[in-house]
């Protein structure tokens, strides 16, 4: 796939950035990390080049300096609050993350539990880590939070909570989501340092919205499809605007919560030393485009997928019409239709001769191929063989999985299994493609191209099980599916 970020240089520059910040203020920086440190996929679906773990390399590179926080609310306990692309709760992710960030060389310093108002599960959840070894700190609900400025900057609002103990130059507060209250816990941290004679400073460390791009350029309309649930909107940061005569963008978020965050900066220390929300931010993404034709035609495939995503979930029920509505909206004013995407277009053409449901692929060098379902495989699996058969320059007419040995599957599916579909999904026909490889050329030659599928588009016609879905997302594969829900 053709290259538009320079990611060794975002490495180099965005630590090298930090560290910066951290002279800037001399004993102490907390730096709130929005996002996610690794696995970031929207990331590098919209700035090509981007690795999903640049962002823990990035810190990796920094390992002698910073130690990291990892912050969970305590309503998110409560409500057993569940991450949607991985499944597993908050509670759950903040072990995980730990983990992680231990089995890389970081330091994981303590947890802090936010929102604390007595709920058990966080008093149990505590308890755990306590257990476990792991020192846990309480911050709690500060009524008027964050308008009540006279109460937040005092022992009454932010005196209350406990000190997190740290040891090292940089702080990195993250949290498994959003809402965990990151920003709450460095100011806080910072009220705290301060009260002990310990000068620390604040920055934030977010992606996206791009700063230093146009506020209508097609990273930054993506970024506010991916939002689209939160109802983030980017705008030009009005603050920055002022103070330096410079066009920056932002979103509405921090924009909105500046004026609270200078009169606490200016409680705690007698003035703020940042005169716009851009100001507190370190990102240096926008530096490291180095194709932006790439880039924007990335980004406008990303707004078409998250459209389709919108519209499973309006179409299952998760969603109202408000997720659906809004990103139509920044399709027409960036003058995108679905017809963009050269896939959508291939899958609805194959199902309208075949009317059954069909499925289209875009492989690397641009070539579509398709597929439709049959009596023996589903279309997801289907389009499967035959990418991987083009690839391997496998004649189409040869059937790599023989119907002898997909009729026995169907049987167990049906008759053991109580399975309801008999046709094969992806994860059964890899299967039984790899059992084949062992006596069969073509199988094995056919395998060796799943790495080639990474970065390739996908669109069906119908709505697809959570199977087909995870092995599309484990081959690296785009996927978008029309709104209609699959028929038995």
């Amino acid at each position: 796939m053709r290259i538009g970020f320079d990611n060794d240089k975002y490495l180099r520059i965005q630590s090298e950035h930090i560290k910066q910040r951290i002279s800037q203020f001399g004993d102490k920086l907390y730096l709130e990390f929005g996002g996610k440190l690794f696995d970031d996929y929207h990331a590098s679906r919209v700035l090509p080049g981007f690795q999903p773990d640049s962002k823990l390399k990035m810190l990796m590179q920094l390992s002698d300096y910073a130690e990291i926080v990892i912050v969970i609310s305590a309503v998110d306990i409560e409500k057993n609050k569940v991450r949607s692309d991985l499944g597993i709760t908050y509670d759950a992710d903040v072990l995980r993350l730990r983990d992680e960030f231990i089995g890389h060389g970081l330091m994981v310093g303590s947890v802090v539990i936010t929102h604390f108002n007595g709920q058990q599960s966080a008093t149990a959840f505590s308890k755990r880590l306590e257990r476990l070894n792991i020192r846990t700190y309480f911050h709690y609900t500060i009524d008027g939070y964050p308008t009540n400025v006279a109460l937040i900057d005092s022992d009454e609002g932010f005196g209350l909570n406990d000190y997190v103990e740290t040891t090292r130059p940089l702080v990195v507060v993250t949290a498994p989501g959003p809402g965990s209250g990151k920003m709450a816990v460095c100011l806080s941290q910072l009220y705290q340092e301060n009260k002990r004679g310990i000068r620390a400073g604040y920055a934030k460390f977010e992606t996206f919205p791009i700063w230093n791009l146009p506020l209508k350029h097609p990273v930054n309309v993506a970024y506010e499809a991916a939002t689209a649930d939160l109802n983030d909107v980017n705008m030009i940061d009005p603050f920055h605007l002022e103070a330096y005569g410079k066009t920056t963008v932002n979103y509405n978020r921090d924009i909105e919560i500046f004026p609270v965050l200078n009169a606490i900066f200016e409680g705690i220390y007698g003035e703020n030393p940042y005169k716009s929300p851009t100001d507190m931010g370190v990102n240096m993404a926008g530096n490291c485009i180095i194709d932006d034709d790439v880039c924007c035609a990335a980004s406008k495939q990303e707004v078409i997928r998250r459209y389709y995503a919108a519209l499973g979930n309006l179409a299952e029920g998760k969603v109202d019409e408000t997720e659906v509505n809004k990103i139509a909206l920044l399709m027409k004013q960036a003058k995108i239709t679905t017809d963009d995407r050269r896939v959508t277009i291939a899958a609805k053409e194959r199902f309208e001769k075949s009317g059954v449901p069909s499925a289209a692929i875009e492989l690397e060098d641009g070539t579509i191929i398709t597929a439709e379902a049959s009596p023996l495989l589903g279309a997801s699996a289907a389009l499967i063989l035959n990418a991987t058969k083009h690839l391997a320059g496998i004649s189409h007419s040869i059937k790599l999985i023989p119907e002898r040995t997909i009729v026995p599957i169907q049987y167990t599916k049906i008759s053991y299994l109580h399975g309801k579909n008999p046709r094969l999904h992806s994860d059964e026909v890899l299967v039984a493609l790899s059992m084949l490889s062992l006596e069969d050329e073509n199988c094995r030659k056919a395998l060796e191209q799943l790495s080639q599928l990474n970065g390739c588009q996908v669109h069906s016609t119908e709505m697809l099980s959570e199977v087909d879905r995870k092995i599309f997302s484990k081959l690296g594969i785009g996927l978008t599916t029309e709104p209609i829900r699959k028929k038995k």
